[in-house]
């Protein structure tokens, strides 16, 4: 039986508002990992010939992810608790799950990111880490073997193609060493993780709330494996701390809340399918702001992406439903 027609209208601008929102995603984190690579970078950056960093800041990247974590934490808590206490009210029940989700979506997905570029290079990091979208639809297709079709395979196969060629896996960019290839998937593995226990959790919470309970698991994490000095360090300094409220707005805050958003409205592989438009966005970013070369395999690598989104998107024979919002 098809659906009404109302309900297609309401499930096709739901799948449009969650396309829009993880697109935002991505260009968030794309614009941030600029910003970052820009900002903390410059000793890399005087010897690409990118402009000069205007702050001069070093911090190691590790403590980076630290401290945005808890900077990031601390904003949102304060926001919400000022204008939207609600968002804060969660069962004591679900604790342990929130927890997981900070530690696992959130802090985990960074450390194993930043612990792949040291073994091996960031394009080599970029690519394992996006390898994610395989993962999540190997689990929708056991969840549910008969509701997959053939278009997410196809868009999946596009997206994680696009990738390997944006980041150079065609022109010598890759570099891959046994631990590198190791703590590279375990990156995707936990992004995968991120994404099905967002889409799980969105259906109870709000973006806001998830998000506020993941970065507090998140920044707990970063400060008994750092401990608290080198991160109240890096903040103790004033470019720095500046620079990195930056970050945590703007490549934390927004894209996380948008990502986890957008899974209230479109299923968990078509919105990781969507975020492999970062590494698309970054490297025309670079190229534009950065003087970074932009050669043909990496265009079409940009090309297969956004093919892989526009088949990802494309409804079924029997349309699209509204997915659960809680």
């Amino acid at each position: 039986m098809s659906l009404p027609a109302r309900h297609a209208v309401e499930g096709d601008g739901s799948a449009r508002r969650g396309l829009a929102l993880a697109l935002l995603a991505a260009l968030f984190w794309a614009t941030g990992g600029l910003a970052a690579k820009w900002l903390f970078t410059p000793l890399a950056g005087a010897a690409e010939g990118w402009p000069v960093p205007p702050l001069g800041i070093v911090i190691d990247p590790v403590v980076l992810a630290a401290a945005r974590a808890v900077v990031a934490a601390a904003a949102l808590w304060a926001g919400l608790a000022l204008k939207a206490r609600e968002h804060l009210r969660v069962r004591a029940k679900d604790l342990p799950f929130l927890t997981a989700f900070g530690v696992v979506g959130l802090a985990l997905v960074h450390f194993s990111y930043f612990k792949t570029i040291s073994l091996t290079n960031v394009a080599t990091a970029i690519l394992l880490e996006y390898m994610a979208p395989v993962l999540v639809l190997t689990v929708s297709s056991l969840a549910a073997p008969r509701g997959i079709g053939w278009r997410l395979p196809v868009a999946v196969a596009l997206s994680v193609s696009g990738c390997a060629l944006v980041v150079g896996a065609l022109s010598g960019r890759l570099a891959v060493s046994f631990q590198g290839l190791a703590w590279g998937l375990a990156s995707a593995v936990f992004f995968a993780a991120y994404t099905v226990m967002g889409r799980w959790g969105a259906s109870r919470y709000t973006p806001w709330t998830l998000l506020a309970y993941g970065l507090a698991a998140a920044a707990a994490f970063w400060l008994v494996v750092l401990g608290p000095a080198p991160v109240f360090h890096a903040l103790s300094d004033g470019p720095t701390a500046a620079a990195v409220v930056y970050i945590a707005l703007a490549s934390t805050i927004l894209p996380f809340g948008a990502f986890l958003a957008a899974l209230r409205l479109i299923p968990a592989t078509e919105a990781s399918v969507a975020a492999t438009l970062e590494p698309v966005i970054a490297a025309v970013g670079a190229w534009v702001l950065l003087g970074e070369r932009l050669d043909v395999w990496q265009i079409l690598g940009g090309v297969l992406v956004l093919g892989g989104i526009v088949a990802a998107q494309e409804p079924g024979p029997g349309g699209r439903e509204v997915p659960p919002a809680g």
